[in-house]
């Protein structure tokens, strides 16, 4: 058994939630400019130009991509021989994001109920994923969500004969209908399967992997890539004011289900996609 310091905990969830508010990775960035190439559009085009610009900036200047710094959302896969010494995993990783978002001068965006609106002053609590895995090291991912895109997303139990055409239309429907709120180019996570909760799951998972990386099934990675390029022809465009690039990438992630069920869920992101890891 592997002894881990909740302290250590703290620290790296502390730089994790600073870093992914500061940084656009790399992926992200050369896809932008990639898409900079194809745009059709002359102001998309100078818009795309603009989100690497303002990237550059807040890299220069350590400051946030975005003035919506996120709900801090968690995904902590623990090692099974792995054990937390001085304090427990959640309050530790709690303690690093309000660490982080004090020190990284963040927005504090989370309020302490749905209904009364309290904020809660330090972000937390964060969302938590946990999955325990084989081996002794834990790996965490900060992954804070924006409210612009997150509340653009949506998840519907279609029927096993919708078949992928249902699929493909709840999904095309769903960025069409999220327009420019989303703050386009946007990076679509697509759940399917599972029940509503993991359907959910699976959507804002799929944001974590790299946008130049298809789905390793092959079936899956051809529906990506049509799905991609079916969103970028409804003409939204960068920062919804018309071109050829209103999505950066589509990644989906599927999971088994019921005989009687086929749950779909669609989580958007803006273009910063924002998430930093490291493992412990």
């Amino acid at each position: 058994m592997r002894e881990i310091n909740a302290n250590q905990v703290i620290e790296t969830v502390e730089k994790l939630c600073i870093d992914a508010n500061y940084y656009l990775n790399e992926d992200i960035k050369y896809g932008i400019q990639n898409f900079m190439e194809s745009e059709k559009s002359p102001v998309g085009k100078d818009i795309l130009n603009k989100l690497i610009e303002n990237a550059e900036i807040a890299k220069e200047q350590n400051m946030p991509i975005c003035q919506d710094t996120g709900m801090a959302v968690i995904f902590v896969e623990a090692g099974q021989d792995a054990h937390i010494v001085g304090g427990s995993l959640t309050d530790a990783i709690n303690e690093g994001v309000r660490r982080g978002y004090e020190k990284g001068y963040l927005r504090k965006s989370v309020v302490k109920d749905p209904l009364d609106r309290v904020n809660t002053g330090d972000n937390t609590p964060a969302v938590i994923h946990y999955d325990i895995v084989p081996g002794d090291k834990i790996k965490i991912i900060a992954a804070p969500k924006g409210f612009g895109s997150e509340n653009m997303s949506a998840v519907k139990m279609l029927k096993p004969s919708d078949g992928v055409k249902g699929v493909i239309d709840f999904v095309i429907q769903t960025v069409d209908q999220a327009g420019a709120n989303p703050c386009p180019p946007i990076v679509v996570g697509v759940g399917i399967g599972g029940t509503m909760e993991k359907a959910a799951y699976l959507a804002k998972k799929a944001l974590l992997r790299p946008i130049n990386q298809r789905s390793h099934n092959e079936y899956y990675g051809s529906l990506e890539q049509e799905l991609l390029e079916k969103i970028n022809r409804l003409g939204i465009g960068p920062q919804g004011l018309g071109g050829t690039t209103t999505a950066l990438a589509v990644n989906i992630e599927t999971f088994p289900t019921h005989i009687a069920g086929l749950p779909v869920a669609v989580n958007i992101s803006c273009h910063v996609a924002r998430h930093a890891e490291a493992v412990l």
